[in-house]
């Protein structure tokens, strides 16, 4: 996207000012204020010549929720709460705190790859603010502006300016001061804090990094902070024991925990704005040798759903799976271990599905991505609301389309089975190893075969392996091992690539995750060896009659177009059957491999 693709505000902010009159018409048609109160304001507006939304908060008619709701809705932009939004160091840098404050404008993210500054106000119609700004920026860098509360945006730049913000500048205080633990639990004097600031710092610079996980591990005499990014925990700070206990404070009074327990395991959620956006964070603690263990899991409900035609799925692949999504009832499971993008495929399929005309309820452990118009429910053992439980209870909500996290038991697994044959779209996950192998794990559960057979739509098994760095993969051709792992003649000469390391993938090799899939349509016959309780194989070579691809042949054509490494996907998939299927002649141990 270029810079003049950019939706830049100041042009849409002239074309949208609203008149007076019109504001109030609509903050009266929401039910914020009457008749009365909007003529109070108009006569007080004639007299002081201020903004009315200004006048109808100073007077106490509204609040500064509420005009910024009625802003957002009549001028098409979005609202932000500040009190839980972490600007950019690198936004803040770029605007002097006098013209931040003088106009009441708070930077909040900068995107230097889109050259584009997110930035919140209070008055959209203020346009010396908005050409003071334009001027104290580059000409290259274009403005999104988002609403919010005047008072929340000089108290964000009171907290914010005049405050170090990056992570070593943050640890350099801390070390050449005292941290006031019993500060952290007093709202206004939070952010002077160093602590607080290091850990949003550290939660921001996760999230720009798109790590999935945030490790605070202590050991004896030191904490270690992992990130999990693409798939792989990285290593990111060794910080002194002394640090921990204040930064553990700080995370579980974020989260909402028990501070006073550090002997039981305990589960939270933080959201907060980080990078122009809501990120939420599932957190969970648990006690160890050397102190308490916690593990932020982020869900960015920016990367979380995403449109089913990007999943990297070939256009076979992407077919089947539509075919099975028009088949009005029946269930279809996706399969495969904790962190191979199981719920990422299922949203992305919700999203592609949802529509006014149906009415799609999910049960879910817990909700990560909220999604319009769908129904979501989040299991809780407090209420008794268990999967099986929450299943009945759906089935009386006249749903179409019916979305179960997981499959953990009989009860459950036999309760989604019975909204699939009473003329619903079932969908849940299994921890199954491949595709085929779901079916030998629901007998095992006590799901009945004749019960499975003509009810399941079909199964998806699936892995992320990491995208190889297109600035520095190297090719190479492989060796006679690898060509039988490829399942290529010898004699052929493909080319494959491997990872080398460089700047723009902070010298990984690899930058991003792409998905390997195999999908298994059932039909009449594949039922009937299900009904039979035929063995794995037995289904296997009939699938693979029929067209199936098992998630090696998927790895094999990732590493063969460039894509990955024949390396990472052996991390994540078997392909020693492939050796094993090859003729004989080039099973030999070839000289050079001793």
């Amino acid at each position: 996207m270029s810079i003049t693709d950019t939706p830049a505000a100041p042009s849409a902010l002239k074309a949208t000012a609203l008149t007076p009159r019109l504001l109030g018409q609509t903050l009266i048609q929401m039910g914020f204020i009457d008749e009365d109160q909007l003529d109070i304001a108009l006569r007080e507006q004639r007299q002081h010549h201020r903004p009315l939304g200004r006048i109808l908060v100073s007077l106490g008619f509204l609040s500064e929720p509420d005009l910024n709701e009625a802003l957002s809705a009549n001028l098409g932009l979005p609202s932000i709460t500040l009190d839980a939004a972490v600007p950019d160091p690198d936004a803040l840098a770029l605007v002097p705190r006098d013209l931040a404050s003088r106009h009441a404008i708070l930077p909040i993210n900068y995107d230097a790859t889109e050259r584009l500054m997110q930035v919140a106000v209070a008055d959209t119609h203020d346009v010396v603010a908005l050409d003071s700004l334009r001027q104290a920026l580059p000409d290259y860098v274009a403005l999104a502006p988002v609403i919010a509360g005047q008072s929340d945006i000089l108290r964000a730049i009171d907290q914010h300016y005049g405050y170090e913000l990056s992570i070593d500048g943050i640890l350099n205080e801390i070390e050449t001061g005292e941290i006031d633990t019993a500060a952290l639990l007093q709202s206004g004097a939070q952010y002077r804090q160093p602590v607080v600031r290091l850990i949003d710092a550290l939660l921001a610079d996760a999230t720009k990094r798109s790590a999935s996980d945030i490790h605070f591990e202590p050991e004896q005499g030191f904490l270690r902070i992992r990130y999990r990014i693409d798939g792989i925990l990285r290593q990111i700070r060794v910080l002194h024991q002394s640090f921990w206990p204040a930064m553990a404070v700080r995370l579980k009074v974020m989260a909402g925990m028990n501070i006073a327990e550090s002997r039981a395991p305990q589960d939270g959620r933080i959201s907060l704005t980080l990078a122009g956006r809501v990120v939420d964070f599932r957190v969970a603690s648990q006690p160890t040798l050397h102190g308490e263990n916690i593990v932020l899991r982020i869900l960015d409900r920016h990367r979380g759903i995403v449109p089913l035609d990007r999943l990297g799925l070939t256009e076979a692949q992407l077919d089947t799976l539509e075919i099975m999504l028009e088949r009005p009832e029946g269930m279809i499971v996706v399969t495969g271990p904790t962190g191979s993008g199981k719920t990422t495929t299922l949203y992305s399929i919700l999203n592609h599905i949802n529509e006014e005309g149906v009415n799609i309820m999910t049960l879910e452990d817990p909700v990560e991505y909220p999604m319009s118009m769908v129904r979501q429910t989040m299991v809780m053992e407090s209420s008794k609301l268990d999967f099986a439980n929450g299943v009945r209870s759906m089935l009386r909500q006249d749903p179409d389309m019916i979305l179960v996290g997981e499959m953990r038991d009989v009860e459950t697994a036999e309760m989604a089975f019975q909204a699939a044959m009473t003329g619903h779209q079932v969908f849940s996950t299994l921890h199954t190893n491949s595709a085929i192998g779901a079916i030998p794990r629901l007998l095992d559960m006590g799901v009945a075969a004749d019960i499975m057979a003509g009810n399941i739509i079909g199964i998806i098994a699936q892995r992320l392996v990491r995208v190889l760095c297109p600035a520095c993969r190297v090719p190479y051709s492989p060796s006679p091992r690898e060509k039988r792992l490829l399942g290529v003649p010898l004699q052929t000469e493909p080319t494959l690539y491997r990872k080398a390391g460089c700047p723009a993938c902070e010298h990984q090799g690899y930058r991003g995750r792409v998905t390997l899939m195999e999908i298994l349509r059932m039909d009449l016959d594949l039922d009937d060896l299900v009904c039979s309780r035929a063995s794995f194989r037995t289904i296997r070579d009939l699938a693979v009659k029929k067209g199936f691809r098992t998630l090696a042949d998927d790895g094999v054509r990732r590493a063969l177009d460039g894509t990955t490494s024949l390396e990472e996907v052996a991390r994540v998939v078997d392909l020693t059957a492939r050796m094993s299927s090859a003729p004989a002649f080039e099973r030999t141990r070839s000289p050079e491999l001793g």
